[in-house]
């Protein structure tokens, strides 16, 4: 089985304006597919692939050279670990925020509804809490906004309720375990929707991804050159609407400052206003792209 077939793979390198001796991040390595396009473009350059699983650190070993240097770390540590390397400005980031499709393929990580297997989906599987102990131990109200924030679930109070009932009963070890306790709230005819929506919020908390994606994308806007791209494909309305915001207002949330001449204070700029999304062609032969959306912004140049 393919270990996972990278989305929008062509539009996104091309959008990062690869020159052969630029300095390059790809801060989601995956398995790989975007870093060795990246690669194969560089000749005197150096590209940083980050990725906190262990998995990807061993697909990393198929690139290893003299232009390549892999990173064991979560995205939010992006200034940190370069700073470490002596890097101080790159040329173009680019972030691939999906799940890989491996992640999805191995049952033990718990990402999948497909299988059985524990309730875990830590993105790095030696730190940091599981599923199971957020199903465990969050109250009603914490379980009500997680569902209903992170995977926009329409009867998010009554799954929350129900969660509390059902572990107090018996305890939610496995997939199957805690998709036969919420089985009375999956509607019928959606359970591969609302089931996704589920695990997708629960994904979410365990791995903090929306805060990790805030630092993220103002390290980003931070360690980019004047004019260097910021290149991200975005999976779900909540991803995409913090990427949109942040490129459009430098901000997250609330309106774009301004300076006293009326000039937008944001260190980004779109470089299309629409997202590229992908072609017939790739939707027909990997549906997992289908929610895909590609925006590219390029850093201000210092004299804006």
């Amino acid at each position: 089985m393919e270990y996972h077939r990278p989305v929008l793979l062509q539009e996104s390198v091309e959008a990062m304006g690869i020159r052969p001796d630029g300095v390059y991040v790809d801060v989601t390595f995956g398995g790989g597919g975007h870093s060795a396009l990246i690669l194969s473009k560089l000749t005197a350059g150096k590209l940083y692939s980050f990725d906190q699983d262990r998995d990807a650190e061993e697909q990393s070993r198929k690139l290893e050279g003299e232009t390549f240097q892999f990173v064991r770390a979560n995205f939010r540590d992006l200034k940190k670990y370069l700073r470490l390397y002596r890097v101080k400005e790159v040329d173009a980031i680019l972030a691939d925020l999906g799940v890989s499709s491996h992640q999805f393929n191995v049952p033990e990580r718990g990402f999948s509804t497909r299988f059985d297997g524990p309730l875990d989906m830590r993105m790095n599987p030696e730190a940091g809490t599981t599923a199971k102990e957020v199903l465990e131990t969050y109250s009603e109200e914490q379980l009500h906004r997680i569902f209903g924030m992170y995977g926009e679930v329409k009867n998010a109070r009554t799954l929350a309720r129900t969660i509390v009932e059902k572990r107090a009963r018996a305890p939610l070890d496995t997939i199957n375990d805690f998709k036969q306790a919420i089985s009375s709230c999956t509607p019928k005819g959606k359970e591969n929707k609302y089931l996704a929506q589920v695990f997708q919020a629960l994904r979410i908390e365990v791995n903090d991804e929306m805060k990790a994606l805030e630092e993220m994308l103002q390290q980003a806007a931070e360690v980019l050159k004047p004019g260097g791209r910021l290149v991200v494909i975005s999976y779900h309305s909540l991803e995409d609407r913090l990427v949109k915001n942040f490129i459009a207002k430098g901000k997250f949330f609330g309106e774009v400052e301004k300076d006293l001449f009326g000039n937008e204070l944001k260190p980004l700029d779109a470089v299309s206003r629409k997202p590229i999304v992908p072609s017939e062609q790739e939707l027909l032969e990997n549906s997992r792209s289908r929610s895909a959306k590609l925006r590219v912004a390029a850093k201000r140049e210092l004299d804006d």
